[in-house]
């Protein structure tokens, strides 16, 4: 009973995602969620999410998008969100790796969906690229305005930052990274979330697992990285995914 807690699935054609769903389910993946990264993309992610009874959606501008136009008010957010199969915010935050939006209009769209969450009471699901210390002190600086639920998805930052989240009451997600053979400080940081914070994701088509790696990444192979999770952790493989669905009905009590 494995949730791929960040995907996106509108990436696959109209005729395969029936057979990527299909893979993934036959592997024990009982929930998928698709990921918005523009609000243009909102209708097609509620499409997706009303014609299958296991895909959920979240609706948001990615930071390597926001400068694309203009920033959505916090209306807009909230607005966009108002659908029984949306069940999250984002993804949103933080992208310095890439040069597609100067930072100041990155951290004006991030704080803007940290209101929308706030108003919503929806999670967000935070990308955090090259940006630790400024992910940080958004974050700190905005719980201090009002409490709202968050994610850092596809974690790949380091200790400092998880620990921020966590004292701030976030949770964090693997993707298939913590397979890779140089990922080791990443690996340390997986084995040590507490296990009542801790999701998994796939961030599929990207960043397939080992022995996938380089290959377009789909759902089924959450159970890869959750296997590699579990081996670090300690645990089963049906220990981790039962763990892991408990908490993503914690954060996303949408989706029930």
């Amino acid at each position: 009973m494995l949730i791929d807690s960040h995907c996106h699935l509108d990436y696959f054609s109209d005729a395969e995602l029936p057979d990527v769903l299909e893979r993934a389910r036959s592997a024990g993946v009982t929930r998928f969620v698709t990921i918005g990264v523009r609000l243009d993309q909102a209708r097609a992610v509620k499409a997706m999410a009303e014609r299958h009874a296991d895909v959920w959606g979240t609706v948001g501008v990615h930071p390597q998008n926001v400068g694309e136009g203009p920033l959505p008010a916090v209306e807009e957010l909230v607005a966009a969100s108002n659908h029984p199969r949306i069940i999250g915010l984002g993804e949103s935050g933080l992208d310095y790796f890439y040069d597609k939006a100067p930072a100041e209009v990155q951290q004006e769209g991030f704080r803007r969906h940290i209101a929308a969450a706030r108003v919503t009471g929806l999670p967000l699901v935070i990308h955090a690229r090259d940006a630790d210390d400024d992910i940080a002190r958004i974050l700190r600086e905005e719980m201090e305005a009002g409490a709202f639920p968050f994610l850092l998805h596809c974690f790949s930052s380091g200790v400092a930052l998880a620990q921020t989240a966590l004292e701030l009451g976030g949770y964090i997600s693997f993707s298939g990274m913590v397979t890779f053979p140089k990922a080791e400080a990443l690996r340390t940081i997986a084995a040590t979330v507490p296990a009542d914070r801790l999701l998994v994701e796939t961030d599929a088509p990207y960043l397939a697992p080992t022995p996938h790696r380089g290959k377009r990444n789909e759902p089924a192979f959450v159970k890869l990285t959750a296997a590699r999770l579990a081996e670090l952790r300690a645990v089963t493989l049906e220990e981790l995914a039962t763990q892991t669905s408990r908490n993503f009905v914690t954060l996303f009590r949408q989706a029930q």
